[in-house]
């Protein structure tokens, strides 16, 4: 995004992982047997992290791998796929980076298992046509070869979920857990596309409150879906976001709504919208549009609108969730509908929130497109303010 994701990071490992951090980074052999809030204290503050405060350099293959010199970072997979035979798929594999100290901080640690970081990493399939949604979970340290990152030759990975660079230079995803799982070749059609100021995504007003995101927009996949012992040879479109920064929820940002929509006719778009407790929309919230051929326009708040046109309410959280939209660009002359393909796809992890397949149609300039795309939506089961 910016997706605002790089709250999502801290919050969720701030809740799930960081009950390993005390004796994660002094060595220990296993984590304490008691709540991660007690931990909260004895992670290295913010201020000893680098801060995104304003446009950077970027290098690559190596911005691809990871940033440890800031405290929080994710690697986002999401993606709409579909068999010969008709049957539709939505999926997310997700990892999260979390910092405990900063890169080079001077420790006295002898246990191989002794880390630095803590990685989390979220799996998620839709199977559209029975309107089944299944998420996991998985949390471990950067340590042994549990978890990791590196940017050449690029991989991402926690224990077996994993995404890998190959030698022929597209990415193999794979993950599974129970008998559900995914096998996927990707093959990037456009390459890194920068969102905000050059990559620098403001994200509030204090200083640093910010994060450098880029996305694959259009990653062209196919590969196999396994669900409940059934195997599905499938092909569609991915979607890839990287994001990594230092910072915190911003006073009164309650929660946050975060669109990627990819149109047959080789067009893209991101939007988000971080939500006000007062019901407003923070200025903050922003967007890209990318044309067929890569080209990107930043869209700041005032240039595009989404009305909520239908809500859905979770029996699991309680949480009601925007279940149908508009979306407009003016300045585009685009107007969208889009609607989940299943209703329910939330992600009933270390904290609810909705990620899920959507589909999209309507027109640009005056010619009617249709596509697919994922949206993620926080704060509606619980409000996101106060968190940090």
């Amino acid at each position: 995004m910016n997706r605002s994701k790089l709250f999502l990071g801290i919050l969720l490992i701030a809740l799930v992982g960081l009950a390993l951090a005390w004796r994660i980074t002094r060595g220990a052999e296993s984590p304490p047997q008691t709540s991660s809030a007690n931990f909260l204290s004895n992670t290295e503050s913010p201020t000893n992290f680098q801060r995104a405060e304003g446009p950077r350099q970027w290098d690559f293959p190596e911005d691809f791998g990871p940033h440890p010199d800031y405290q929080t970072e994710w690697w986002y997979y999401t993606g709409n796929l579909q068999s010969e035979n008709g049957e539709r798929f939505g999926y997310q594999l997700t990892f999260f980076r979390r910092a405990l100290l900063p890169e080079n901080s001077p420790q006295e640690r002898d246990s191989a298992w002794a880390a630095d970081q803590v990685y989390m990493a979220h799996f998620a399939l839709t199977d559209i046509s029975t309107k089944e949604h299944y998420a996991f979970e998985r949390f471990t340290r950067g340590a042994a070869g549990l978890a990791g990152a590196q940017a050449n030759p690029y991989q991402v990975w926690l224990e077996n979920w994993e995404v890998t660079l190959t030698n022929d230079g597209e990415y193999l995803i794979k993950a599974g857990q129970n008998d559900i799982s995914i096998e996927l070749i990707l093959k990037d059609a456009k390459g890194p596309i920068f969102h905000g100021d050059q990559g620098y995504s403001q994200k509030g007003p204090e200083k640093g409150n910010a994060s450098y995101y880029f996305s694959q927009t259009r990653l062209e996949s196919q590969g196999i879906v396994q669900v409940a012992g059934e195997i599905f040879q499938v092909a569609g479109l991915s979607w890839m976001d990287h994001e990594f920064g230092t910072s915190a929820l911003s006073e009164g940002q309650v929660g946050w709504d975060w669109f990627s929509i990819q149109l047959e006719e080789d067009s893209e778009l991101m939007v988000f919208q971080i939500r006000r407790a007062d019901g407003s929309i923070d200025p903050f919230s922003s967007g890209t549009w990318i044309n067929a051929g890569g080209k990107t326009t930043q869209l700041d708040r005032d240039q595009f609108q989404i009305q909520v046109l239908d809500t859905w309410q979770s029996d699991t959280s309680g949480g009601e969730y925007p279940a149908k939209w508009n979306l407009v660009i003016p300045s585009l002359n685009l107007k969208l509908e889009i609607e989940p393909f299943v209703v329910d796809q939330e992600m009933n992890v270390s904290y609810a929130y909705w990620e899920g397949a959507v589909k999209v149609s309507g027109s640009v300039d005056g010619e009617s497109v249709k596509g697919n795309g994922y949206l993620e939506m926080t704060g509606y089961a619980a409000s996101m303010e106060g968190e940090f």
